[in-house]
Formats: C-alpha cells, sequence, structure tokens
C-alpha cells in the first residue's frame, strides 16, 4: 500500500493549454454538406451495408445509444429513423484544413492531434480565466461563421494538454470547461482512471492491485509510490501532470509508412488480395517518398477469416524509395502466403491485408547516385532509373488523379478500391487522396 501524504510544493500553474474537440466530426461534416440531414439520427459508415459498422455518429443518433463500432443493423434496430450515409473522406479532410485555419487566425495551433482534435498553448496575455474562456467563444464563433454552422466543438483549457485534453470531453456537446490549479486534483475525481489517455484495461488492473482504483487514490500517493505502481517514470509523470504541472512533451519518432484494407467477401481469393496488396505497396512507397523517407523493411501481414491473430512475414530492403524494389520484395514474399492461405481449413481466404514500410530513416543531405551517368540500360543504373520514373509517376497522379498511371492491373473488376480513409491520430494529405 502507498503512503498518503501532502501534496509537495507545486510550482506556479497558470492556463497553458487549450484543447478543441470536434463533436460528432465526420457526421457532422455530413450534416454540413446536406442540408436534408440536418437534425436527424445519421451514421457514417465505410459503405451503405448491414454488415459494416459506424465509423461515426451524430448527435441525434447518440441519444438512441449509438456510437463508433456500433454495427449498421444494430443501429437500424435501436432507430428505425437512423440515415446510413457512406465515409466521404477527402472531405472531411478538406474540412479538418478549414478548421485548423480558422483555429489559427485566433491562436497559434500547436499540435494537431487528430482529424477532429487541435491544442493550442496559450500566450502569457491571454491566460487569465476571463482571456481564455473569451478566446474559446471566438473560435468556437469563427468555425460556425466560416467552416460550417454544423461544426460544434468542445473546448478545454488547462494548466497542461492532459487536463485540457480531460476538460474537453467533461460537457458535450458544444461545452467550455476550464480546469484551474485551485481545482487540481479534486475536480478530476469524477472521472474513471481509463479516461487518462494511456490507461486501458490492463494498466488499471495493474494499478488496482498496487491499490489504486480510482484518480483519487493515485493522487493521494507520493509522486514516486504513483510511478511505482505505474511500473516506471511514467507514473511518477502523470501524478505531476494530473496536479497540473506542464511537463515538457516526449519528442515522438516516425517509425512506419503503411497502408491496409479490409477485403470485400468476393474479393478475398489469391489474385484480388495480391493485386490490393501491390497497389497498397505503392501508395506506402508514394507515402514514403512524399514525406522523405528511405525505407529498409517491408512488411506484409494478413488476417484470413474467421481468425482474430495476424500472419505476418517481412523482407529487407535496401535503402530505399524505390516503387520497383518494393514490388519486388512483395512479389518474393506472396508465394509464402498463399502456400500458407490454402493450407488453412477452407483454404485461401483473406479478409485483411496490410503493406507496411519499416525501419524509415528521413532523407538527410542525398547525394546523386555514382550510377546515373550510366547508360540506362546497365544494370548498375537500374535503381536510380527505376526511381526516377516512381517519381515521376507521383507528379502525373498528383496533376491528373488517382490511378492516372500504375504499375500492374486495375480494371476487371478483380481489385477492392483502396482509397485513402482517415485513420485514428494521422490525418492523410490531400495528395494521398490521388494515390
Amino acid at each position: 500500500m502507498g503512503t498518503s501524504c501532502p501534496a509537495p510544493d507545486l510550482p506556479p500553474r497558470p492556463l497553458r493549454w487549450l484543447f478543441l474537440d470536434l463533436n460528432s466530426y465526420f457526421a457532422s461534416v455530413e450534416q454540413q454538406l446536406d442540408v436534408a440531414l440536418r437534425g436527424r439520427p445519421i451514421i457514417v459508415a465505410p459503405v451503405n451495408t448491414d454488415t459494416t459498422v459506424a465509423i461515426a455518429a451524430s448527435v441525434e443518433a447518440k441519444r438512441f445509444g449509438i456510437g463508433t463500432g456500433t454495427p449498421v443493423w444494430e443501429a437500424r434496430q435501436r432507430c428505425r429513423d437512423i440515415v446510413v450515409v457512406p465515409a466521404q473522406h477527402s472531405r472531411y479532410v478538406e474540412f479538418h484544413d478549414a478548421v485548423i485555419a480558422e483555429v489559427w487566425k485566433h491562436v497559434p495551433v500547436t499540435r494537431v492531434c487528430s482529424i477532429d482534435e487541435v491544442a493550442c498553448r496559450l500566450l502569457d496575455n491571454e491566460n487569465s480565466e476571463a482571456q481564455a474562456r473569451a478566446l474559446a467563444a471566438r473560435i468556437k464563433a469563427g468555425i460556425r461563421a466560416n467552416v460550417g454552422e454544423c461544426l460544434t466543438s468542445s473546448i478545454g483549457i488547462a494548466p497542461n494538454r492532459l487536463l485540457a485534453k480531460l476538460a474537453s470531453d467533461m460537457m458535450k456537446p458544444d461545452g467550455l470547461v476550464v480546469l484551474s490549479a485551485d481545482q487540481l486534483p479534486g475536480r478530476l475525481f469524477d472521472l474513471k482512471l481509463t479516461d487518462i489517455a494511456g490507461i486501458g484495461a490492463k494498466m488499471e488492473r495493474r494499478l488496482a492491485r498496487e491499490g489504486i482504483n480510482d484518480i483519487a487514490e493515485l493522487c493521494a500517493r507520493r509522486p514516486r509510490d504513483a510511478g511505482s505502481a505505474w511500473g516506471g517514470v511514467n507514473g511518477d509523470r502523470l501524478w505531476w501532470l494530473l496536479h497540473g504541472v506542464d511537463l515538457p512533451e516526449k519528442p515522438t519518432q516516425h517509425r512506419t509508412v503503411g497502408h491496409s484494407h479490409v477485403l470485400s467477401p468476393r474479393n478475398r481469393g489469391p489474385e484480388p488480395a495480391r493485386l490490393t496488396a501491390r497497389r497498397l505497396a505503392l501508395k506506402a512507397a508514394s507515402r514514403l517518398r512524399r514525406e522523405g523517407y528511405y525505407a529498409r523493411l517491408l512488411v506484409l501481414h494478413v488476417r484470413f477469416e474467421n481468425d482474430k491473430s495476424a500472419w505476418r512475414i517481412s523482407r529487407r530492403l535496401p535503402s530505399t524509395q524505390d516503387s520497383f524494389a518494393m514490388l519486388a520484395a512483395l512479389e518474393h514474399l506472396w508465394p509464402q502466403l498463399v502456400a500458407t492461405g490454402r493450407a488453412r481449413p477452407g483454404g485461401f481466404r483473406v479478409r485483411m491485408v496490410g503493406v507496411t514500410l519499416a525501419e524509415i530513416e528521413p532523407v538527410a543531405g542525398e547525394q546523386d547516385s555514382l550510377f546515373a551517368l550510366l547508360d540506362p540500360h546497365d544494370p548498375l543504373a537500374r535503381e536510380t532509373r527505376t526511381l526516377s520514373l516512381s517519381r515521376a509517376m507521383d507528379r502525373i497522379n498528383e496533376r491528373f488523379g488517382r490511378n492516372a498511371v500504375t504499375l500492374g492491373p486495375l480494371t476487371g473488376g478483380r481489385i477492392d478500391s483502396v482509397g485513402t480513409k482517415i485513420a485514428f491520430g494521422r490525418i492523410p494529405e490531400m495528395a494521398e487522396f490521388h494515390e
């Protein structure tokens, strides 16, 4: 058991962060685009079929207990008036960019946390509670007036980003909550441990074994005891954050670039899956070049029907950005996947396929190839030639649209569309919708 004790001396903790969370974002964009959907319960789904799940629900749909992950068939049972809207991911990025531009008019954007979340560090002349509340009101009004009247947001203001995020969740929709230093940490005690980012079911069980069942019990520990219960320095860090101390952000590193796709039931055999994997590899390679990285490893990963576990295999690459090198690695791996799939009960049936480029490193001080001046048909010049061709394809597709030029077949109805979709925690660039 930990020891309860008075909190140690804390530094000044002024209001430093404003965190904006757009309410029911995908659904709100759909309502903004279509007046007929406003005020109605809607869900956004990958496709309009009962076999898929909602990726977003409008405020009206949430009143029926419908949310992200609710199967479409269940949503129809809960609300007979529900409207299912196919997702328009490129429009969500357009509105996201417009929201970010509007926020910038009022306060510098410190971090874009996701497609519907943004964090802003407050300056010294705008961090009194009255000034911060007025700033939040101006941001909300600006989004409604200049981006869309259906786009409401919940804003949290607090001494650090973690607390500002928690505050934004306390009042939805269209809320504004301020957590000042004199309210901390007591204002948090009604929240669950799992409301804190980084505490899932596994960590919750670990803390319970250490006698910590809620936020109040965590905060009652000395910082080092909280860290011990957590199992490392992060527990100590969390204690200080919950008390309002604004700690420096931990640096993050980009480690992989990849894409995956769930195959439709008619396209789960070897050839459609292979063509889909090729398209995913080309998308990943194009993105790798655009973001300025090399890759040293290609990973092919799949999920078979009726199997929750993932199967994966990898092949090393020379440090490269070349689409042709990545397709060659994929073709080398594919027979092993086919053999594994055909040995399974029911034969080769792949539900999901993905390609990830790993061990990536930034392009820094890139030098021209020593072989660039050789005859183009010389084997030593091959990679220089194919990388130049890969980059030329990027430029053509960006100008003329997705699949203006590609490698391999795209006709015959044998392959699903692998168009860009919103990923949690990563916002696609508009260029990805042309790949």
